[in-house]
Protein backbone atom coordinates (compact mmCIF):
# COMPACT_ATOMS: atom_id res chain seq x y z
CA UNK A 1 0.00 0.00 0.00
CA UNK A 2 3.06 2.44 -0.73
CA UNK A 3 0.54 5.05 -2.53
CA UNK A 4 -1.27 5.71 0.46
CA UNK A 5 2.75 6.99 1.88
CA UNK A 6 2.01 10.82 2.87
CA UNK A 7 4.48 13.54 1.51
CA UNK A 8 8.40 13.49 3.11
CA UNK A 9 7.97 14.84 6.78
CA UNK A 10 10.86 17.42 5.13
CA UNK A 11 8.70 19.17 2.50
CA UNK A 12 5.61 19.13 5.17
CA UNK A 13 8.18 20.86 7.79
CA UNK A 14 9.56 23.43 5.15
CA UNK A 15 6.34 24.34 4.24
CA UNK A 16 5.35 25.61 7.86
CA UNK A 17 8.63 26.80 8.78
CA UNK A 18 9.51 23.96 11.45
CA UNK A 19 12.98 23.08 9.97
CA UNK A 20 14.29 26.61 10.10
CA UNK A 21 15.21 28.25 13.50
CA UNK A 22 12.92 30.52 14.92
CA UNK A 23 13.93 33.76 13.45
CA UNK A 24 12.44 35.65 17.22
CA UNK A 25 14.73 33.67 19.59
CA UNK A 26 16.00 36.88 21.50
CA UNK A 27 15.65 39.92 21.76
CA UNK A 28 17.90 42.67 20.61
CA UNK A 29 19.49 43.59 23.96
CA UNK A 30 19.41 39.76 24.76
CA UNK A 31 21.99 39.43 22.19
CA UNK A 32 24.44 42.25 23.09
CA UNK A 33 23.60 41.67 26.86
CA UNK A 34 27.17 40.19 28.41
CA UNK A 35 27.66 36.72 28.35
CA UNK A 36 26.66 34.64 32.03
CA UNK A 37 27.74 31.45 33.31
CA UNK A 38 25.24 27.96 31.94
CA UNK A 39 23.61 28.44 35.55
CA UNK A 40 22.84 31.98 35.39
CA UNK A 41 19.27 33.15 36.28
CA UNK A 42 17.21 33.05 33.50
CA UNK A 43 15.87 35.93 31.82
CA UNK A 44 13.05 37.85 32.73
CA UNK A 45 11.21 38.87 29.84
CA UNK A 46 8.97 35.82 28.21
CA UNK A 47 9.97 35.46 24.84
CA UNK A 48 13.81 35.97 25.23
CA UNK A 49 16.77 33.60 24.91
CA UNK A 50 19.41 34.55 27.82
CA UNK A 51 22.89 35.40 25.37
CA UNK A 52 25.31 32.72 26.62
CA UNK A 53 22.02 30.46 25.43
CA UNK A 54 21.77 32.45 22.59
CA UNK A 55 25.42 32.07 21.70
CA UNK A 56 25.15 28.33 21.22
CA UNK A 57 21.99 28.38 19.11
CA UNK A 58 22.80 31.56 17.22
CA UNK A 59 20.48 30.77 13.88
CA UNK A 60 22.59 31.47 11.07
CA UNK A 61 24.83 29.53 12.60
CA UNK A 62 22.72 26.51 13.53
CA UNK A 63 21.34 26.69 9.94
CA UNK A 64 24.84 26.41 8.23
CA UNK A 65 25.78 23.81 10.60
CA UNK A 66 23.42 22.11 9.44
CA UNK A 67 23.62 22.69 5.75
CA UNK A 68 26.92 21.75 5.39
CA UNK A 69 25.38 18.65 7.47
CA UNK A 70 27.87 18.92 10.60
CA UNK A 71 25.34 17.20 12.45
CA UNK A 72 27.43 16.59 15.57
CA UNK A 73 28.60 19.75 16.07
CA UNK A 74 24.97 20.95 15.88
CA UNK A 75 23.92 18.04 18.51
CA UNK A 76 27.05 18.99 21.05
CA UNK A 77 25.25 22.63 21.02
CA UNK A 78 22.05 21.22 21.71
CA UNK A 79 23.09 19.54 24.48
CA UNK A 80 25.29 22.42 26.02
CA UNK A 81 22.08 24.51 25.88
CA UNK A 82 19.81 21.44 27.65
CA UNK A 83 22.30 21.85 30.23
CA UNK A 84 21.49 25.25 31.09
CA UNK A 85 19.46 25.42 34.73
CA UNK A 86 16.12 27.46 35.26
CA UNK A 87 15.06 27.56 31.44
CA UNK A 88 11.81 29.71 30.58
CA UNK A 89 9.26 27.93 28.52
CA UNK A 90 10.26 29.91 25.30
CA UNK A 91 14.32 28.82 26.20
CA UNK A 92 12.72 25.23 26.17
CA UNK A 93 10.59 26.19 23.21
CA UNK A 94 13.78 27.33 21.17
CA UNK A 95 16.06 24.26 21.98
CA UNK A 96 13.34 22.05 20.71
CA UNK A 97 13.07 23.47 17.70
CA UNK A 98 16.34 23.45 17.29
CA UNK A 99 16.81 19.68 17.87
CA UNK A 100 13.95 19.30 15.19
CA UNK A 101 15.72 21.09 12.65
CA UNK A 102 18.69 18.58 13.48
CA UNK A 103 16.22 15.64 13.57
CA UNK A 104 14.28 16.37 10.21
CA UNK A 105 17.77 16.99 8.44
CA UNK A 106 19.64 14.13 9.71
CA UNK A 107 17.05 11.83 9.41
CA UNK A 108 16.25 10.63 12.93
CA UNK A 109 12.59 10.05 13.15
CA UNK A 110 12.33 9.56 16.47
CA UNK A 111 14.49 12.33 17.79
CA UNK A 112 11.63 14.82 15.34
CA UNK A 113 8.50 13.13 16.72
CA UNK A 114 9.47 13.56 20.62
CA UNK A 115 10.74 17.33 19.48
CA UNK A 116 7.93 18.23 17.68
CA UNK A 117 5.35 16.95 20.44
CA UNK A 118 7.19 18.91 22.64
CA UNK A 119 6.66 22.31 20.64
CA UNK A 120 3.21 21.41 20.34
CA UNK A 121 2.82 21.21 23.94
CA UNK A 122 4.80 24.12 24.45
CA UNK A 123 2.84 27.27 25.86
CA UNK A 124 5.29 29.81 23.50
CA UNK A 125 4.20 28.02 19.84
CA UNK A 126 1.36 30.29 18.41
CA UNK A 127 -1.69 28.82 19.02
CA UNK A 128 -2.68 29.90 15.13
CA UNK A 129 0.28 27.35 14.31
CA UNK A 130 -0.22 24.12 16.23
CA UNK A 131 -3.25 22.78 14.07
CA UNK A 132 0.19 22.96 11.18
CA UNK A 133 2.68 20.99 14.11
CA UNK A 134 -0.19 18.32 14.86
CA UNK A 135 -0.78 17.40 11.19
CA UNK A 136 2.61 17.35 10.55
CA UNK A 137 2.95 15.39 13.39
CA UNK A 138 0.42 12.48 12.76
CA UNK A 139 1.77 12.48 8.83
CA UNK A 140 5.28 11.55 10.92
CA UNK A 141 3.76 8.94 12.47
CA UNK A 142 1.30 7.25 9.08
CA UNK A 143 4.91 7.56 7.64
CA UNK A 144 6.21 5.69 10.72
CA UNK A 145 3.64 2.85 10.30
CA UNK A 146 2.70 3.69 13.89
CA UNK A 147 -1.04 4.15 12.75
CA UNK A 148 -3.00 4.15 16.31
CA UNK A 149 -0.99 7.15 16.90
CA UNK A 150 -1.38 8.55 12.92
CA UNK A 151 -5.46 8.33 13.89
CA UNK A 152 -4.86 10.16 16.97
CA UNK A 153 -3.13 13.13 16.17
CA UNK A 154 -4.86 13.62 13.08
CA UNK A 155 -8.00 13.79 14.96
CA UNK A 156 -6.49 15.73 17.55
CA UNK A 157 -6.03 18.34 14.30
CA UNK A 158 -9.24 18.58 13.45
CA UNK A 159 -10.75 19.11 17.48
CA UNK A 160 -8.26 21.87 16.94
CA UNK A 161 -9.50 23.92 14.14
CA UNK A 162 -7.61 21.80 11.26
CA UNK A 163 -9.62 21.66 8.26
CA UNK A 164 -11.18 17.69 8.14
CA UNK A 165 -11.19 17.23 4.44
CA UNK A 166 -7.39 17.57 4.59
CA UNK A 167 -6.69 14.33 6.98
CA UNK A 168 -10.09 12.34 6.66
CA UNK A 169 -8.20 10.51 3.26
CA UNK A 170 -5.51 9.71 5.58
CA UNK A 171 -7.44 8.83 8.47
CA UNK A 172 -9.05 6.13 6.13
CA UNK A 173 -6.02 4.36 4.92
CA UNK A 174 -4.66 4.67 8.02
CA UNK A 175 -7.76 2.93 9.46
CA UNK A 176 -6.87 0.21 7.00
CA UNK A 177 -3.69 0.04 7.22
CA UNK A 178 -4.48 -1.34 10.72
CA UNK A 179 -6.24 -3.63 9.80
CA UNK A 180 -9.21 -1.90 11.38
CA UNK A 181 -11.39 -2.59 7.65
CA UNK A 182 -14.88 -1.68 9.71
CA UNK A 183 -13.89 1.72 10.81
CA UNK A 184 -12.16 2.23 7.44
CA UNK A 185 -15.61 0.81 5.67
CA UNK A 186 -17.55 3.16 7.80
CA UNK A 187 -14.95 6.58 7.08
CA UNK A 188 -14.46 5.68 3.57
CA UNK A 189 -18.40 5.18 2.89
CA UNK A 190 -19.28 8.64 4.44
CA UNK A 191 -16.92 10.45 2.09
CA UNK A 192 -18.45 9.02 -1.31
CA UNK A 193 -22.08 9.62 0.33
CA UNK A 194 -20.69 13.36 1.10
CA UNK A 195 -19.17 13.54 -2.67
CA UNK A 196 -22.59 12.11 -4.53
CA UNK A 197 -24.49 14.55 -2.45
CA UNK A 198 -22.56 17.26 -3.73
CA UNK A 199 -22.99 16.33 -7.49
CA UNK A 200 -19.15 15.51 -7.28
CA UNK A 201 -17.35 12.26 -8.84
CA UNK A 202 -16.69 10.52 -6.66
CA UNK A 203 -12.94 10.01 -6.45
CA UNK A 204 -11.72 7.17 -7.62
CA UNK A 205 -8.89 6.55 -4.95
CA UNK A 206 -12.02 6.68 -2.43
CA UNK A 207 -13.98 4.44 -4.45
CA UNK A 208 -10.91 1.61 -4.89
CA UNK A 209 -10.03 1.69 -1.12
CA UNK A 210 -13.74 0.79 -0.78
CA UNK A 211 -14.04 -2.19 -3.00
CA UNK A 212 -10.49 -3.47 -1.28
CA UNK A 213 -11.82 -2.82 1.85
CA UNK A 214 -15.49 -5.22 0.75
CA UNK A 215 -13.32 -7.98 -0.80
CA UNK A 216 -11.03 -8.44 1.93
CA UNK A 217 -14.18 -8.58 4.37
CA UNK A 218 -15.98 -10.91 1.69
CA UNK A 219 -18.74 -8.73 1.46
CA UNK A 220 -19.08 -8.97 -2.35
CA UNK A 221 -22.53 -6.97 -2.42
CA UNK A 222 -20.49 -3.85 -1.91
CA UNK A 223 -17.53 -4.62 -3.64
CA UNK A 224 -20.20 -5.21 -7.07
CA UNK A 225 -21.76 -2.08 -6.08
CA UNK A 226 -18.61 -0.37 -5.77
CA UNK A 227 -16.76 -1.52 -8.77
CA UNK A 228 -20.06 -0.44 -10.87
CA UNK A 229 -19.28 3.04 -9.91
CA UNK A 230 -15.99 2.59 -10.76
CA UNK A 231 -17.12 1.66 -13.89
CA UNK A 232 -19.53 4.32 -14.51
CA UNK A 233 -17.01 7.19 -13.91
CA UNK A 234 -13.65 5.77 -14.58
CA UNK A 235 -14.02 2.50 -16.84
CA UNK A 236 -10.88 0.53 -17.69
CA UNK A 237 -11.05 -3.11 -19.87
CA UNK A 238 -10.60 -4.81 -16.53
CA UNK A 239 -12.82 -2.92 -14.51
CA UNK A 240 -15.67 -4.28 -16.75
CA UNK A 241 -13.92 -7.55 -17.13
CA UNK A 242 -13.98 -8.21 -13.44
CA UNK A 243 -17.90 -6.39 -13.41
CA UNK A 244 -19.16 -9.10 -15.83
CA UNK A 245 -17.66 -11.65 -13.96
CA UNK A 246 -19.21 -10.73 -10.75
CA UNK A 247 -22.59 -11.00 -12.90
CA UNK A 248 -22.18 -14.03 -14.55
CA UNK A 249 -21.37 -15.39 -10.55
CA UNK A 250 -24.34 -14.28 -9.37
CA UNK A 251 -27.08 -17.70 -8.38
CA UNK A 252 -29.85 -15.47 -9.60
CA UNK A 253 -28.64 -15.02 -13.11
CA UNK A 254 -30.44 -16.70 -15.78
CA UNK A 255 -28.24 -18.85 -18.42
CA UNK A 256 -30.99 -17.67 -21.12
CA UNK A 257 -29.11 -14.70 -20.89
CA UNK A 258 -25.92 -15.69 -21.54
CA UNK A 259 -26.10 -14.59 -25.74
CA UNK A 260 -27.41 -11.23 -24.08
CA UNK A 261 -24.10 -10.77 -22.18
CA UNK A 262 -21.92 -11.88 -24.71
CA UNK A 263 -23.41 -9.19 -26.63
CA UNK A 264 -22.34 -6.62 -23.86
CA UNK A 265 -18.96 -8.01 -23.77
CA UNK A 266 -18.30 -8.09 -27.35
CA UNK A 267 -18.68 -4.32 -27.21
CA UNK A 268 -16.95 -3.11 -24.33
CA UNK A 269 -13.93 -5.23 -24.26
CA UNK A 270 -11.13 -5.46 -27.28
CA UNK A 271 -11.03 -9.44 -26.72
CA UNK A 272 -12.88 -12.34 -25.42
CA UNK A 273 -11.56 -15.85 -24.55
CA UNK A 274 -11.57 -18.12 -27.59
CA UNK A 275 -13.98 -20.37 -25.37
CA UNK A 276 -16.33 -17.19 -24.90
CA UNK A 277 -16.32 -16.65 -29.13
CA UNK A 278 -17.31 -20.29 -29.59
CA UNK A 279 -19.90 -20.58 -27.14
CA UNK A 280 -21.58 -16.84 -28.67
CA UNK A 281 -21.32 -18.52 -32.44
CA UNK A 282 -22.63 -21.61 -31.17
CA UNK A 283 -25.69 -19.64 -29.17
CA UNK A 284 -26.03 -17.47 -32.03
CA UNK A 285 -26.77 -20.12 -34.18
CA UNK A 286 -29.46 -21.56 -32.23
CA UNK A 287 -30.97 -18.50 -31.83
CA UNK A 288 -31.33 -18.33 -35.40
CA UNK A 289 -28.42 -15.48 -35.47
CA UNK A 290 -25.95 -16.50 -37.97
CA UNK A 291 -24.58 -13.05 -38.66
CA UNK A 292 -24.34 -12.62 -35.55
CA UNK A 293 -22.08 -16.22 -35.38
CA UNK A 294 -20.05 -15.10 -37.97
CA UNK A 295 -18.99 -11.89 -36.73
CA UNK A 296 -18.13 -13.64 -33.40
CA UNK A 297 -16.15 -16.62 -35.01
CA UNK A 298 -14.44 -13.90 -37.27
CA UNK A 299 -13.63 -11.75 -34.34
CA UNK A 300 -11.42 -14.70 -32.50
CA UNK A 301 -10.35 -15.40 -35.67
CA UNK A 302 -8.54 -11.80 -36.31
CA UNK A 303 -7.88 -11.97 -32.06
CA UNK A 304 -6.11 -14.96 -32.91
CA UNK A 305 -7.49 -16.91 -30.23
CA UNK A 306 -9.21 -19.00 -32.72
CA UNK A 307 -7.93 -21.43 -35.65
CA UNK A 308 -5.02 -22.52 -33.46
CA UNK A 309 -3.88 -24.85 -30.96
CA UNK A 310 -5.80 -28.30 -30.50
CA UNK A 311 -9.27 -27.01 -30.98
CA UNK A 312 -8.20 -25.39 -34.29
CA UNK A 313 -10.26 -28.04 -36.66
CA UNK A 314 -13.30 -27.11 -34.53
CA UNK A 315 -12.71 -23.75 -34.82
CA UNK A 316 -12.30 -24.27 -38.47
CA UNK A 317 -15.62 -26.64 -38.91
CA UNK A 318 -17.87 -24.19 -36.59
CA UNK A 319 -16.41 -20.57 -39.24
CA UNK A 320 -17.22 -22.96 -41.95
CA UNK A 321 -20.91 -23.85 -40.61
CA UNK A 322 -21.47 -19.85 -39.77
CA UNK A 323 -20.70 -18.45 -42.91
CA UNK A 324 -22.43 -21.18 -44.77
CA UNK A 325 -25.54 -20.45 -42.29
CA UNK A 326 -25.08 -16.86 -42.59
CA UNK A 327 -24.85 -17.26 -46.39
CA UNK A 328 -28.63 -18.55 -46.03
CA UNK A 329 -29.50 -16.15 -43.86
CA UNK A 330 -28.52 -12.96 -46.44
CA UNK A 331 -30.83 -14.41 -49.24
CA UNK A 332 -33.77 -15.65 -47.16
CA UNK A 333 -34.53 -12.90 -44.61
CA UNK A 334 -36.69 -10.80 -46.64
CA UNK A 335 -39.26 -13.48 -47.07
CA UNK A 336 -39.34 -13.87 -43.34
CA UNK A 337 -40.97 -10.43 -42.56
CA UNK A 338 -44.59 -12.00 -44.30
CA UNK A 339 -44.95 -14.78 -41.99
CA UNK A 340 -43.64 -12.87 -39.03
CA UNK A 341 -46.17 -9.99 -39.62
CA UNK A 342 -48.89 -13.05 -39.55
CA UNK A 343 -47.83 -14.87 -36.04
CA UNK A 344 -50.38 -14.16 -33.44
CA UNK A 345 -47.34 -12.55 -31.00
CA UNK A 346 -44.41 -10.51 -31.82
CA UNK A 347 -41.91 -12.55 -31.45
CA UNK A 348 -41.01 -13.32 -34.74
CA UNK A 349 -41.44 -9.74 -35.52
CA UNK A 350 -38.74 -9.11 -32.86
CA UNK A 351 -36.42 -11.57 -33.45
CA UNK A 352 -36.72 -10.59 -37.41
CA UNK A 353 -36.09 -7.08 -36.32
CA UNK A 354 -32.59 -8.30 -34.71
CA UNK A 355 -31.36 -10.65 -37.90
CA UNK A 356 -31.26 -7.22 -39.59
CA UNK A 357 -29.74 -5.04 -36.86
CA UNK A 358 -26.94 -7.53 -36.65
CA UNK A 359 -26.26 -7.23 -40.45
CA UNK A 360 -26.30 -3.87 -39.89
CA UNK A 361 -29.85 -2.90 -41.01
CA UNK A 362 -30.54 -1.04 -37.91
CA UNK A 363 -33.00 1.19 -38.88
CA UNK A 364 -34.98 -1.59 -40.81
CA UNK A 365 -34.10 -3.76 -37.86
CA UNK A 366 -35.66 -1.31 -34.83
CA UNK A 367 -38.63 -0.45 -36.96
CA UNK A 368 -39.37 -4.55 -37.18
CA UNK A 369 -38.22 -4.90 -33.42
CA UNK A 370 -41.02 -1.88 -32.66
CA UNK A 371 -43.83 -3.50 -34.28
CA UNK A 372 -42.74 -6.87 -32.36
CA UNK A 373 -43.31 -5.15 -28.94
CA UNK A 374 -46.18 -3.20 -29.70
CA UNK A 375 -47.99 -6.35 -31.46
CA UNK A 376 -47.72 -8.13 -27.65
CA UNK A 377 -48.05 -11.52 -26.89
CA UNK A 378 -44.45 -12.19 -26.06
CA UNK A 379 -43.43 -14.39 -23.55
CA UNK A 380 -40.37 -12.59 -22.17
CA UNK A 381 -41.35 -8.85 -23.19
CA UNK A 382 -38.10 -7.24 -21.12
CA UNK A 383 -35.71 -9.39 -23.42
CA UNK A 384 -37.55 -8.08 -26.61
CA UNK A 385 -36.45 -4.59 -24.71
CA UNK A 386 -32.83 -5.65 -24.48
CA UNK A 387 -32.47 -6.25 -28.08
CA UNK A 388 -34.54 -2.70 -29.17
CA UNK A 389 -31.71 -1.37 -26.56
CA UNK A 390 -29.07 -2.74 -28.65
CA UNK A 391 -30.32 -2.20 -31.90
CA UNK A 392 -30.63 1.56 -31.18
CA UNK A 393 -27.72 1.98 -29.20
CA UNK A 394 -25.45 -0.08 -32.45
CA UNK A 395 -27.52 1.76 -34.94
CA UNK A 396 -26.38 5.46 -33.02
CA UNK A 397 -29.69 6.66 -31.52
CA UNK A 398 -28.00 6.47 -28.12
CA UNK A 399 -30.67 8.98 -26.60
CA UNK A 400 -33.31 6.73 -27.15
CA UNK A 401 -31.26 3.19 -26.24
CA UNK A 402 -30.68 4.78 -23.14
CA UNK A 403 -34.05 5.48 -22.21
CA UNK A 404 -35.11 2.07 -23.42
CA UNK A 405 -32.41 0.13 -21.40
CA UNK A 406 -33.55 2.53 -18.76
CA UNK A 407 -36.75 0.67 -18.79
CA UNK A 408 -36.25 -2.85 -18.13
CA UNK A 409 -36.59 -4.36 -14.96
CA UNK A 410 -35.64 -8.05 -13.91
CA UNK A 411 -33.43 -9.42 -11.15
CA UNK A 412 -32.29 -12.66 -13.07
CA UNK A 413 -29.73 -10.53 -14.53
CA UNK A 414 -31.64 -8.99 -17.34
CA UNK A 415 -31.70 -5.78 -15.00
CA UNK A 416 -28.04 -5.96 -14.41
CA UNK A 417 -27.22 -6.28 -18.44
CA UNK A 418 -29.60 -3.21 -18.95
CA UNK A 419 -27.93 -0.84 -16.19
CA UNK A 420 -24.44 -1.58 -17.79
CA UNK A 421 -25.36 -1.03 -21.18
CA UNK A 422 -26.28 2.37 -19.87
CA UNK A 423 -23.26 2.97 -18.22
CA UNK A 424 -21.49 1.83 -21.24
CA UNK A 425 -23.32 4.80 -23.34
CA UNK A 426 -23.11 7.41 -20.61
CA UNK A 427 -18.90 6.75 -19.78
CA UNK A 428 -16.63 9.52 -19.84
CA UNK A 429 -15.22 10.76 -23.15
CA UNK A 430 -11.94 10.55 -21.57
CA UNK A 431 -10.89 7.73 -19.40
CA UNK A 432 -7.28 7.70 -20.21
CA UNK A 433 -6.57 8.64 -16.38
CA UNK A 434 -8.65 5.69 -15.06
CA UNK A 435 -6.06 3.08 -16.55
CA UNK A 436 -5.18 1.80 -12.77
CA UNK A 437 -5.77 -1.82 -11.97
CA UNK A 438 -8.60 -3.32 -10.58
CA UNK A 439 -9.20 -3.35 -6.69
CA UNK A 440 -8.58 -7.01 -5.52
CA UNK A 441 -10.91 -9.18 -4.31
CA UNK A 442 -11.31 -12.77 -3.90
Amino acid sequence: MSQFRLARISLILAAIGLNAAPALMTSASAQTAPATPATSAAPTKPDTVRPDLYKLLEPGMIKGLIDGKKFAEVQEKVTAAEAFANRTPYETYVIERMKFALASASGNDALAMSSLEAIINSPSTPAADKPEFILAMGNMQFNAKNYPKAIEWMKRYISDGGSPTRVRGSIVRAYFLNNDFAAAKTEVTAMLAESEKAGKVPPADDLRLLATIAGKQKDMATYTATVEKLVASYPTEELWADLLHRMYGKTSFNSKLQLDAYRLETTVLKQMEAEQYVEMAELALLAGFPIEAKKAVDAGFAANVLGTGANAAKHKSLRERANKNAADDVKNIASGEASASKLKDGTGLVNLGYAYSTMDEHAKGIDLIEKGIAKGGLKRPEEAKLKLGMALAKGGRKDDAIKTFEGIKGTDGIGDLARYWVMWLKRPADTAAAAAPAPAAK
